[in-house]
């Protein structure tokens, strides 16, 4: 007998449901909830698939069960298999935007879900009504670990010259932009250009949603074996307008961000003084759910309002 199948055989495969919503949830009432299992079910069926699997999978630290590194291992593996047979089931079922309640889930950042998701929405209203969008915060550019793990559906996010494209999750293009570089209307020493000098000399805000050590326009600057000045370092771009509009700091970032989220009348925008890549704006989806028929029709609806 085929050694896959015999492995298969040995193992309750709903148990792989329980192990799919605790790798989601995090929570054993939670994915009780998501089964519609009693916790007291659903924690006997944890305690058979540890048995199976020979390993602890999820352990509980305050109140939160996280995943075991096996666990985090078998995840993506375990829920792309899941989600390709559920496709594999509903192939033949129809999509039908106007009476489908289909739950779509997207990361973000603040500035990504700004870009797209109003026009998308309010697209999505007029042509899927019921159709819900759940939205949570990337944990990374692409969000490849959730993408990959089947907790989100679509990652809204970017890519530059810098940035290497990860293998394994397709791409919708959307735009491409250029970084500017705002400050305050009445800057004491920035007024009509901005030169280099200036550049170095003024303070800066950062926003650094994924907490890396070094973003875009220093790692350019890094090249150069120059450093800026940063003075604020955030982990969300809301609080940058205010904090742009009440001092003399500088921010650099993509035109639409700066034109959509910050007052720019009350603004002075320049080109970097210095060239940068294009920052390019993308949506991407894991490949397994390339043939759904929901997953498909909202793509095509991206593709429309990008």
């Amino acid at each position: 007998m085929n050694n896959v199948h015999l492995m298969l055989r040995q193992l309750d495969l709903n148990l792989l449901l329980v192990f799919a919503a605790l790798y989601r949830q995090r929570s054993v009432t939670a994915a009780a909830n998501e089964l519609a299992f009693s916790p007291s079910a659903l924690s006997h069926a944890l305690a058979r698939l540890r048995v199976s699997l020979d390993d602890p999978l999820f352990i509980r630290q305050g109140n939160a069960m996280l995943p075991s590194a096996k666990a985090e291992l078998l995840a993506p593996g375990i829920i792309n298999a899941l989600d390709a047979l559920v496709e594999s089931l509903n192939s033949r079922n129809d999509f039908d935007p106007l009476t489908s309640h289909q739950v779509f889930r997207f990361a973000v950042t603040d500035y990504t879900a700004t870009a797209l998701l109003p026009t998308l929405i309010a697209h999505l209203q007029q042509q899927a009504p019921n159709v819900v969008i759940k939205v949570v915060y990337s944990r990374g550019y692409d969000a490849f670990e959730d993408l990959m793990a089947g907790k989100v559906d679509f990652a809204i996010g970017f890519e530059d010259e810098v940035t290497t494209p990860r293998r394994g999750i397709n791409t919708i293009e959307c735009f491409e932009d250029n970084y500017v570089v705002a400050v305050r209307q009445g800057h004491p020493f920035i007024r009509d250009a901005l030169t280099y000098e200036d550049y170095l000399r003024v303070g800066h805000v950062v926003v650094n949603p994924w907490n890396e050590q070094r973003g875009v326009i220093d790692r350019i600057l890094d090249a150069q074996g120059i450093q800026r000045k940063v003075v604020v370092e955030l982990p969300s771009l809301m609080t940058a307008p205010l904090i742009i509009a009440s001092t003399d700091l500088a921010i650099a970032l993509p035109q639409r961000a700066v034109t959509s989220l910050f007052g720019a009348a009350d603004l002075n925008i320049f080109p970097t003084p210095f060239p940068t890549p294009h920052y390019a704006l993308r949506v991407y989806y894991n490949p397994a759910l390339a043939n759904s028929a929901g997953h498909q029709w909202l793509r095509e609806q991206i593709v429309q309002v990008v």
